[in-house]
């Protein structure tokens, strides 16, 4: 499938259900890809995998959900109508992920690491081609990671972000992998595609800052990544970023050593306690400290199944999203206030596959309150996938006539998405983005992609990688 018709996760919140309505999406996706590829003489399932079978995807989306995306009748035959009616971003990544290989975290969470794993089981039975497909936990790795989202995607940048373990010997993925998985990217690449990202853990007091210390010894580092929901002290249960005694630490840390992003994951629950993850601790720190960035990551987006059933009638009766809201209300009572920025990695995915209305409603809230300026880009890849299905929903994505009209919220014009796609997260970082819209002749990733489009493997494998909801199946 080129988009993915139930929601995944990576382990740290519960994906919904299938719906009802993402039933009905398949079998339309599938109707349509088996008459164009009849049409076309090609299988199916290549159809499927061509850049006409993303197309027809995003109609039958229209076809379910109303319109919300711009699609050409044209393009489902025509790769080159799909061409045409493709702008061409600077794509700035601020969420991705890959796992770590075991001899590079031989003491790592073992167990996480297999339920994250699972989701292959999972995959072959909702899948009976896959069942002669023995798992392969290579799919998280390095490698693949480049694959999917550089050579399969039009991603330009990407910041390569921790995945927490309960200690800093058990991490997925630690700050030392992040930092040789971005050193050999931009070495083959000559030229910086990745940023990374420290792990910090205020909780832990003293320990938390020599742990902080140490990474800045030993790596690069462009912002702190922190689970405010996931403490690593005994007998704490969270911690909160405007914690006087532990967090405010840990930030004058950070300012002092010229790093101003703060990296949150905030929304999107772990299992347990979801107030745990609530983003209302961020504007008071944001406020104490005008001079750092707080990046707030999945838009602080609680539960999707909250907010489904108002969205199937398109917000008739309530269009109150927990958390999110909260968070809109308090900047637009706080103007003033410049340094939270609203990230939407998997919130976006999550949303848009499962009711685009709600990722355009969820979407026009956000910038209402914040500003287009303060919106980014993240797709939580690698366990969507490839995030070229993700960009191609952003870039064909239409805020409805209705929404419009009842909320006043505004087009989604190339310009807003220019913003949201990578500018914004280039002017954080740091970044140049005409320099990677316009790569060096010496850029091997240009020659790699290139390579690669000509070598006959350059097809997308269309697979999510995270795990889903075994009651659906």
């Amino acid at each position: 499938m080129p988009i993915p018709t139930q929601a995944v996760s990576n382990e740290e919140f519960l994906p919904i259900p299938q719906t009802p309505e993402q039933k009905h999406l398949e079998h339309e996706i599938f109707a349509g890809a088996e008459r164009e590829a009849r049409l076309a003489g090609v299988e199916r399932r290549q159809f499927l995998r061509s850049s006409c079978g993303l197309a027809l995807s995003f109609a039958a989306l229209n076809t379910v959900f109303g319109k919300c995306f711009h699609v050409d009748a044209a393009e489902f035959s025509d790769p080159a109508a799909v061409a045409a009616n493709k702008t061409r971003f600077f794509i700035f990544d601020v969420q991705t992920h890959h796992v770590a290989m075991p001899e590079e975290i031989p003491h790592t969470d073992q167990e996480f690491l297999q339920a994250i794993f699972s989701l292959r089981e999972t995959a072959r039975s909702m899948n009976p081609a896959l069942k002669n497909r023995v798992p392969q936990i290579e799919d998280l790795y390095l490698e693949n990671y480049v694959k999917e989202i550089f050579l399969d995607s039009e991603t330009d940048v990407v910041a390569l972000s921790a995945l927490p373990g309960s200690s800093e010997e058990s991490d997925i993925l630690t700050p030392d992998v992040i930092y040789k998985s971005r050193s050999w990217i931009n070495e083959v690449t000559s030229s910086p595609r990745v940023i990374s990202h420290g792990y910090f853990s205020p909780d832990l007091g003293q320990q938390n800052l020599e742990y902080m210390h140490s990474q800045l010894e030993k790596i690069k580092i462009e912002a702190w990544k922190g689970y405010t929901g996931w403490p690593r002290a005994k007998g704490v249960d969270r911690w909160r970023m405007d914690d006087e005694k532990l967090a405010y630490p840990a930030l004058d840390f950070a300012r002092k050593h010229g790093i101003r992003n703060i990296c949150l994951h905030k929304g999107l629950p772990f299992p347990g306690d979801p107030n745990r993850w609530s983003p209302m601790d961020v504007p008071r720190a944001a406020m104490d400290f005008p001079d750092m960035n707080f990046l707030v990551y999945h838009s602080g987006f609680r539960d999707v199944a909250e907010v489904l059933a108002a969205a199937r009638d398109r917000f008739q009766k309530n269009s109150y999203i927990p958390w999110t809201s909260d968070l809109c209300a308090w900047k637009k009572k706080n103007p003033q206030v410049n340094n939270v920025y609203m990230e939407i990695g998997s919130t976006f995915a999550y949303m848009v596959s499962s009711n685009p209305v709600l990722a355009a409603h969820v979407m026009g809230m956000i910038i209402d309150a914040f500003g287009v300026n303060h919106v980014l880009w993240g797709t939580d890849s690698i366990w969507w996938g490839s995030p070229q299905w993700q960009i191609e929903a952003f870039r064909r994505l239409e805020m409805p006539e209705d929404l419009m009209k009842r909320f006043g919220w505004k087009p989604l014009t190339d310009e807003v998405k220019r913003q949201i796609f990578g500018l914004n997260a280039a002017r954080v970082y740091g970044v140049d983005p005409e320099a990677k819209r316009n790569p060096l002749p010496g850029d091997y990733l240009e020659k790699l992609r290139k390579t690669y489009r000509h070598s006959g493997l350059n097809a997308p494998s269309n697979t999510q990688y995270g795990w889903v909801r075994a009651d659906s199946l």
